[in-house]
């Protein structure tokens, strides 16, 4: 019951936050693009965190705890929450004076790419049970290299750069995309830092990144 209200009172506020952050500076609640967004991703985040509560606790537990130890990574998501609150504000300020104009089939594309991207995510979590919103070595960790890992090291990073892409558009706001945009280089400044902690404390990532070479995106990066 205290991880259940826990995970309740933390996706209540997420909901009220980003609320606020998209009808405030639409200054309507007719923002149609909004409530569209609110609705394609907390509703299955209400899913994926109802299954992870019956299935896997643990997990669940895991992904609630936000509290960084390294240094570099404080920092990334310190400018990710800035680079998030600024597109939300924007998308909604973009719809309140009418600066920008997606089309609906861009929009119904990102509607897709976003809960595609939403459901890799979870394929992602039910691959590995140790991952974790901090950058750390868990007790008997080991390397996970099937599925989605046997394709990139990283694919939790790759889904959430498509899933996150995907927002603005959603929203009706190329302007906001130019907000979103720098997730991918501090994406990367993460995954960096995260791979020198991992290659220092868990055993096989050094021979793991032989076998795959690329981090999220094949052939590229």
């Amino acid at each position: 019951m205290k991880l259940a209200s826990s995970a309740l009172i933390k996706f209540t506020v997420g909901l009220l936050l980003v609320g606020a952050l998209l009808f405030l500076p639409a200054g309507t609640f007719g923002y149609r693009n909004g409530w569209l967004f609110i609705g394609l991703l907390f509703v299955p985040m209400l899913i994926l965190g109802t299954v992870l509560l019956i299935k896997a606790p643990k997990l669940l537990e895991k992904r609630l705890s936000a509290k960084e130890k390294e240094g570099t990574q404080k920092g990334v998501v310190a400018l990710s929450g800035i680079l998030f609150i600024a597109g939300f504000v924007v998308a909604g300020l973009d719809f309140r004076f009418g600066w920008s104009h997606v089309p609906l089939w861009a929009v119904i594309a990102s509607a897709a790419v976003l809960l595609v991207s939403y459901a890799l995510y979870a394929e992602v979590m039910r691959e590995n049970a140790y991952l974790s919103r901090t950058i750390e070595v868990q007790e008997n960790q080991k390397v996970v290299d099937t599925g989605l890992y046997a394709i990139v090291r990283h694919p939790m990073y790759a889904v959430t750069l498509w899933l996150f892409l995907s927002i603005p558009i959603v929203l009706g706001s190329w302007w906001a995309l130019l907000c979103f945009a720098p997730y991918l280089a501090v994406i990367a400044v993460r995954i960096r830092n995260e791979e020198k902690v991992l290659e220092a404390g868990l055993a096989g990532y050094r021979e793991y990144k032989k076998r795959v070479r690329y981090r999220i995106i094949p052939f590229i990066w």
